[in-house]
């Protein structure tokens, strides 16, 4: 099966416990709303991709990781665009969910995201008794508030915060969840890919803090200039577009040769460097201007 569809039957499969009746129907619908139709699904491709590469035994409990990673993101994007936080109107190109559903339903489908994703793993601990415990330690900790996505966006309510740390909660440590579950899932070391992960998600965010100055709402589906208007850490107002892009590039050419020597080495570099250029298309600085910019590396 093509991976697309692989990541969304497992996304179907980790949230049909809500057609049994007990779920309020409002609520179960802004839960669907806020995974479909879904985004690039980076994150599960990744771990899919990760599992495959070392050798996955059965693709059983890796779909399951693929399906918790997403619906952590999911519920971080449900909970960043909370009036609190963002109060972003648009996500994805359609009304966000507390604009379509309000307030309340939106708090709770982001933490009913967060209990369906850790249930998706805990469901199959009993048939993997070794894999699936680290598996779930993986995930929970990439929501975790130590270090997890929780504490990313607690960090914004802080006076002071030092920007590669608040990018490491921010966006790196599901990009590091990610990668470290698929490796878990098929029973790899997870030491050899924690470092693939950090790079990957630093590179991810210094992105997005570019995507946010100089990408249009209508290319990225939510609005732009957020760092700006909650004066929030970011790469580009912290080193300047030039500074930021050069590292960008640095940190893209370091997660690439990250990659641990595997089975699947090689086809998984091709498939890397495939889905970073696929998401990375979306935000190059514009070259229209006076100044020379270096321009976004696409990895081979």
């Amino acid at each position: 099966m093509k991976m697309r569809p692989r990541i969304e039957l497992a996304l179907e499969k980790a949230l049909e416990s809500l057609d049994n009746g007990d779920c309020p129907p409002r609520l179960r619908e802004a839960i669907r709303y806020a995974v479909f139709p879904g985004g690039a699904r980076v994150r599960p491709e990744l771990t899919l991709a990760i599992a495959a590469a070392c050798g996955e035994p059965s693709g059983e409990l890796a779909d399951r990781a693929a399906a918790a990673i997403e619906l952590l993101h999911c519920a971080s994007l449900v909970h960043d665009d909370l009036p609190c936080f963002d109060d972003a109107a648009v996500r994805r190109g359609r009304p966000s969910v507390h604009a379509r559903f309000g307030e309340p339903l939106a708090v709770l489908a982001g933490d009913a995201l967060i209990v369906h994703a850790l249930d998706a793993v805990c469901e199959l601990v009993p048939a993997y008794p070794r894999r699936g415990p680290i598996v779930m330690r993986v995930v929970a900790a990439g929501v975790g508030a130590a270090g997890g996505i929780i504490a990313g966006q607690a960090w914004e309510s802080e006076p002071s915060v030092d920007l590669r740390r608040y990018q490491r909660a921010k966006t790196g440590a599901l990009f590091e969840a990610a990668i470290l579950a698929g490796a878990a899932s098929a029973g790899a070391p997870l030491d050899r890919w924690r470092n693939m992960g950090r790079l990957l998600g630093e590179a991810y965010q210094i992105a997005d803090d570019i995507a946010d100055v100089f990408a249009s709402g209508a290319a990225l589906g939510k609005p732009v200039g957020q760092d700006r208007a909650h004066q929030r850490p970011s790469a580009v107002r912290e080193l300047d577009i030039e500074t930021a892009t050069r590292r960008l590039n640095d940190v893209l050419e370091a997660a690439r040769d990250a990659v641990p020597r595997c089975a699947g080495r090689e086809a998984l570099r091709q498939r890397f460097a495939a889905i970073t250029k696929a998401h990375l298309s979306r935000i190059a600085p514009p070259r229209a201007t006076s100044a020379a910019r270096p321009p976004v590396k696409r990895l081979s």
